[in-house]
């Protein structure tokens, strides 16, 4: 039995990057001879096992087998028998089919390290074709590794793959995931690059790829192109160190300008309740968690508002929370005000002006929320007030709040 460390391990130590979880591949064993060892089966599809200190996982060496379409349609074989090159054969790139021995010698058959030093995102062999989930993965790399080329003949056999179907077999959840990996990666525009040059975008993402080549007002997006626009959304959320929901929300802000009639072309008026219509099927087909999916909607719907909100007087800013249940959910709002943010810095030459637009809605939410609702409602009883009357008292008492702070934040 010999084991080896295999995959993001060993290309994050050739590197010098720090790396997450190792990944062990044990050749020359069988289930029976791990379980005596002590190790815990935990794999569903294939023998996997939990090392009974380390709790890391043990893969048994494995070729598998394509029996149908998508994502699940393999058979997998173990035994003694099978190699550690030929484990490393059914990897998805080369940079990711290396292992390392006990004594840290490498075992690259595929050229791994090379490519690494080529700065070269390459497939390993023809098996790469068998899973669409590769396609996902690398557009996930390409994001990661933000100074990597994608080798032509890997981006060829991806557009071959879309075309033949296979991306139509995949699993929501499994697109969800790689999706959301990605957006968290170092610059997420690259992975809507990628799988927009292989055909998938317009498969996966459809109300995404129909983004590009719309036109937008030069003097607002000097970029001109809303789907340039968006890439540059999805990189200053990055920069800007958002967390999921925010990036979510900044992919799918401006849908609706794709849908845009021509005859009205650079303007989009009334975009944003398209952009709302079109990403309810998305998060609906793509099975997007809640959270991620409300920001959006809240974003699509509001952030036109939240952009226009330097002009709003105090009633208006009011209002304005109370569309965005900023009462309730403070924390939600800030997320929306970072989207915006990033979508107001999205824009060629806008890098790096400041959004007090975001500062100033800050301002105004804290001093409307710190007005004391109990007083306010028995200051209201007090004088006779009942039912409505008690809630239009506290609208008018966080409208002078408001009015209290908001016009010193603007100036300052």
């Amino acid at each position: 039995m010999n084991v080896f460390l295999v995959g993001g391990a060993v290309r994050d130590r050739l590197l010098g990057r720090p790396s997450g979880d190792r990944d062990w591949v044990v050749v020359g064993a069988t289930p029976e001879a791990m379980g005596a060892a002590g190790y815990l089966p935990v794999g569903r599809d294939f023998p996997v096992f939990l090392h009974p200190r380390t709790h890391e996982e043990y893969a048994l060496a494995r070729t598998e087998r394509k029996t149908g379409p998508g994502y699940h349609g393999f058979v997998f074989r173990t035994g003694p028998e099978v190699t550690l090159e030929d484990d490393l054969s059914r990897r998805d790139l080369t940079i990711n089919a290396m292992a390392q021995d006990a004594d840290g010698t490498l075992v690259d058959p595929w050229g791994g390290q090379a490519d690494l030093a080529a700065r070269v995102l390459r497939h390993v062999g023809p098996a790469f074709a068998e899973d669409p989930v590769r396609i996902l993965r690398l557009a996930r790399f390409a994001a990661r590794f933000a100074d990597f080329s994608v080798a032509p003949e890997t981006l060829a056999l991806c557009r071959a793959m879309v075309e033949a179907g296979e991306v139509d077999a995949l699993v929501p959840e499994r697109v969800w995931q790689e999706l959301a990996r990605g957006l968290m990666e170092a610059r997420p525009s690259r992975m809507i690059e990628v799988l927009r040059d292989c055909g998938a975008l317009a498969r996966l993402l459809p109300e995404v790829d129909a983004l590009f080549g719309v036109p937008q007002r030069a003097d607002y997006h000097p970029e001109i192109d809303t789907g340039v626009h968006l890439m540059m959304v999805l990189d200053m959320a990055e920069r800007l160190g958002t967390a999921l929901p925010v990036r979510f929300a900044c992919l799918a802000h401006d849908l609706g300008k794709a849908t845009t009639p021509a005859d009205i072309l650079p303007r989009h008026l009334g975009h944003e309740g398209r952009s709302v219509k079109l990403l309810g099927p998305l998060a609906a087909r793509l099975r997007v968690p809640v959270e991620c999916r409300e920001l959006a909607e809240l974003v699509a719907r509001e952030h036109g508002n939240l952009h226009a909100s330097a002009g709003f007087g105090a009633e208006a800013l009011v209002r304005l929370f109370d569309r965005c249940d900023a009462w309730r959910r403070p924390e939600r709002f800030e997320q929306a005000l970072q989207a915006c943010e990033c979508d107001a810095r999205g824009r060629l030459g806008f890098e790096d002006r400041p959004y007090p637009q975001a500062d100033r809605l800050r301002t105004a939410l804290a001093a409307a929320r710190a007005v004391d609702s109990g007083a306010v409602s028995a200051e209201a009883l007090a004088r006779g007030l009942r039912g409505p009357a008690i809630g239009q008292a506290l609208q008018q008492a966080r409208i002078a709040a408001v009015a209290a702070v908001a016009a010193v934040a603007v100036s300052g």
